[in-house]
C-alpha cells in the first residue's frame, strides 16, 4: 500500500510543478464560458430556458475533469520513454499497485481541476441552487475523474508514443464532450443523437453535475451514479489488464 501512496504523491508533485499544464487546462473551458456562456445567454433566455451560463457551467466542469483525467495517461508514456517506468516495473512492487497509484494520481488531478473550473464559473456569475448539494456534486466529479483516469491509463498502456495517445485521446474526447449535453439540452434531439447520447458515458456525469448543482435532471441521480460506478469499475479492470501486459 505504501507503493500506491508514493506513486499517487509522485503524480501530484509532477502536476503541481507544471504551472503551464494547470493554466493551459483551464484555457479551453474559460474560452467556452466567455464566448458561449455570454454569447448565447440572450438566445437561451428568449427561449424561456433561463441563464445559459447556469446551464453550461456544470458541463464545463465535466469537460475539464474529463480532459485532465484522461490525459494524465500521457505522463506514463513520458516515464516509459525516459526509463522511469521500467525502473518501477522491475521493482518488487506488484504492477496492480503501480497502476492504482498512477490512476489515483490522475483522479486527484481531475478533482483539483474541477475545483478550479468551479471557482472560474463562479467568478463568471454561476451560482449553485443549493450549497448543500456541493458534496454530492463532487461525488460525480470524483467518479468522472476516476473513470477517465483509468481510461487514460488503459490507453497509455496500449500505445507506445505520445503522438498516438494524443490522436486517440482527441478522437474520443471531443465527440464525448459535444454529445454529452454539456453545451445543449438533451431533450428533443433526433433519434440518432439520442442513441449516441445514451451510449456516451460523459452524458451521465454531466447530467449528475447539472442535477445536483442547479436541479435540472435529464435522467436521475441513481441512474447517473450507478452507471458511472459500473463504468469506473470496468475501466479500472481493463486498465489493470492492459497495464499487466505492458512491455518495456
Amino acid at each position: 500500500m505504501n507503493a500506491i501512496y508514493v506513486l499517487w504523491l509522485r503524480e501530484l508533485k509532477r502536476y503541481f510543478r507544471s504551472r503551464v499544464q494547470i493554466i493551459g487546462s483551464l484555457a479551453q473551458p474559460a474560452f467556452y464560458l466567455l464566448a458561449l456562456g455570454f454569447g448565447f445567454n440572450y438566445v437561451f433566455e428568449q427561449a424561456g430556458q433561463g441563464s445559459y451560463l447556469q446551464f453550461m457551467a456544470p458541463g464545463m466542469i465535466g469537460m475539464t475533469v474529463l480532459l485532465s483525467a484522461i490525459f494524465s495517461g500521457v505522463a506514463m508514456l513520458w516515464d516509459r520513454q525516459f526509463g522511469v517506468l521500467k525502473a518501477a516495473l522491475v521493482s518488487p512492487v506488484p504492477r496492480l499497485f503501480i497502476m492504482i497509484g498512477r490512476t489515483l494520481g490522475g483522479t486527484t488531478i481531475g478533482l483539483f481541476q474541477g475545483v478550479l473550473i468551479l471557482i472560474l464559473c463562479m467568478i463568471a456569475g454561476f451560482r449553485p441552487q443549493h450549497w448543500s448539494n456541493m458534496l454530492p456534486a463532487f461525488g460525480f466529479v470524483g467518479m468522472i475523474s476516476l473513470s477517465f483516469a483509468a481510461l487514460g491509463t488503459m490507453i497509455g498502456s496500449a500505445v507506445k508514443d505520445v503522438q498516438s495517445f494524443n490522436v486517440i485521446g482527441n478522437f474520443m474526447v471531443m465527440p464525448m464532450v459535444f454529445l454529452s449535453g454539456a453545451l445543449y439540452p438533451l431533450s428533443h434531439q433526433p433519434k440518432v443523437l439520442t442513441v449516441i447520447t445514451l451510449l456516451n458515458p460523459l452524458s451521465y456525469g454531466v447530467d449528475g453535475l447539472r442535477g445536483t448543482l442547479i436541479g435540472s435532471w435529464h435522467f436521475n441521480y441513481f441512474l447517473d451514479m450507478g452507471l458511472l460506478t459500473i463504468l469506473g469499475a470496468v475501466f479500472l479492470v481493463l486498465g489493470a489488464w492492459f497495464f499487466s501486459k505492458l512491455e518495456i
